[in-house]
């Protein structure tokens, strides 16, 4: 590090901050068990260039990523946090509090939100209001006033599912596949049932609270953060389904079966298109703080955006990533060039 560069971050981190730089020479990254191999991916690749080292990426989960990131600038704190969901405007607000006042964003592309379950196991065909019936903590009761869930079997809710017991393997409020999986298959699935479509317009609060709140009662398993471990589970008992992103069944697609959701299966074709509706965009968020001061930082940005990368024929893409439109793709290479930064979130 040259001189004028050690004053320059002593300015933005404090003298002690500079010297504890100098100590770290390896790009870290935290966040996303979704994004994770993605992030691996580019790291690696980065790293075959020779010039810097390859970067260190952990898999936290989006929520526990991105409280390491915001939690304040110098080599102490990670450079970048992976996120399977935006970034929420409290962590934004905890990143300026704790003076990480500059933050890029680059979204990488597309990943869609699977249910599956072992191939020895039977075919799953679901709608969101099933799933939503499967596994929320209250449901309506024959009055429409909220009990507790009283279903056992997937085949007590609709009697086209199997005749099996209901016991998914899922994400922990941490992860930002849990947070997905909220806001695209429980809230859309409670919008399907009648006397909760009532509830929404008469009281919102109530309404948020039945399709944010998951079964406690061992229907819903919260798996961890390890999307493997999840796989090696579903293949050791092929009753159980686990809710995981799409790479993770690309991965392991000989040994593990996507449900079709309202009538589309999770393949990349409908992902990209649209037509399979539980998708959602991935992140990584960039501490511009620290580029100039983490070696190779601003050049595994440029890695990370470039076609060659996040494009139709990206080497990330062969990792299961969903490609962003060219337009979009386009837009945030460019950003990510520029290293532009990001304002407060609307939410």
């Amino acid at each position: 590090m040259t001189s004028a560069l050690a004053l320059a971050f002593a300015g933005v981190f404090g003298a002690a901050g500079a010297a504890q730089a100098q100590s770290r020479d390896q790009i870290r990254i935290v966040g996303s068990s979704t994004v994770y191999p993605f992030t691996t991916a580019a790291a690696e690749q980065f790293g075959k260039g020779g010039q810097f080292k390859t970067p260190v990426v952990e898999s936290t989960g989006t929520g526990g990523g991105l409280k390491l990131f915001c939690a304040g600038v110098g080599a102490g704190h990670p450079d970048a946090a992976n996120a399977s969901r935006a970034i929420k405007k409290s962590e934004f607000e905890d990143c300026q509090k704790n003076g990480v006042t500059e933050i890029v964003e680059l979204k990488i592309g597309f990943d869609g939100i699977v249910l599956a379950n072992s191939k020895k196991g039977p075919d799953f065909k679901v709608t969101r209001q099933q799933l939503f019936l499967a596994l929320a903590k209250e449901v309506p009761g024959p009055d429409g006033k909220p009990v507790a869930n009283p279903y056992k079997t997937w085949n007590d809710i609709d009697p086209s599912l199997p005749a099996e017991k209901i016991e998914v393997l899922g994400p922990p409020p941490t992860s930002g596949t849990r947070d997905a999986f909220l806001e695209l298959v429980m809230e859309k699935g409670a919008e399907k049932v009648e006397s909760l479509a009532a509830l929404k317009k008469s009281d919102a609060k109530a309404f948020d609270r039945s399709w944010k709140t998951i079964r406690e009662d061992g229907a819903y398993i919260d798996a961890g953060e390890n999307d493997n471990l999840i796989v090696q589970k579903l293949e050791a008992n092929p009753k159980a389904v686990g809710i995981f992103g799409y790479s993770f069944l690309e991965e392991n697609g000989s040994q593990i079966k996507g449900a079709a959701v309202e009538g589309k299966a999770p393949t990349f074709e409908a992902i990209a298109d649209g037509t399979y509706k539980v998708s959602r965009p991935l992140y990584v968020y960039f501490k511009k703080q620290h580029v100039g001061v983490i070696p190779g930082l601003k050049e595994f940005i440029a890695e990370y955006a470039s076609d060659k990368a996040m494009g139709e024929e990206g080497y990330l893409t062969e990792k299961g990533l969903v490609p962003l439109p060219k337009e979009m793709a386009t837009t945030a290479e460019d950003a990510a060039k520029k290293l532009a930064t990001i304002g407060a979130p609307a939410s």
